[in-house]
């Protein structure tokens, strides 16, 4: 069941105490506090997304030796001479500098 997140609503409309309450998602939203009968709104909140692929998590991914570990070559871009150079990877097949 889904956990949603409450709070009290005060005299002047501010929020107040925040808490946490199990319900189905049938059920219609508290308009009073289960034990205090004070007025409350749900409080929305951001989705509980999965952190696999956050740009650190991808970074490190992308890291020489897991590169490597991986059997992958990595080339990165000389902003000078706009070639790609080899900076990771084993294959001997794979060429050291790349033409754009």
């Amino acid at each position: 069941m889904p956990v949603y997140v409450y709070e009290v609503i005060l005299e002047d409309g501010s929020g107040g105490q925040v808490f946490e309450i199990e319900q189905s998602m049938k059920d219609p939203a508290l308009e009073t506090h289960p034990q205090t009968g004070e007025p409350v709104r749900r409080v929305y909140q951001p989705p509980n997304l999965g952190t696999r692929y956050t740009p650190g998590s991808t970074k490190s991914k992308l890291e020489t030796k897991n590169v490597e570990k991986a059997g992958f070559t990595k080339y990165e871009k000389d902003k000078l001479t706009g070639k790609y150079h080899k900076t990771a990877g084993q294959d001997k097949r794979a060429p050291d500098v790349l033409q754009p």
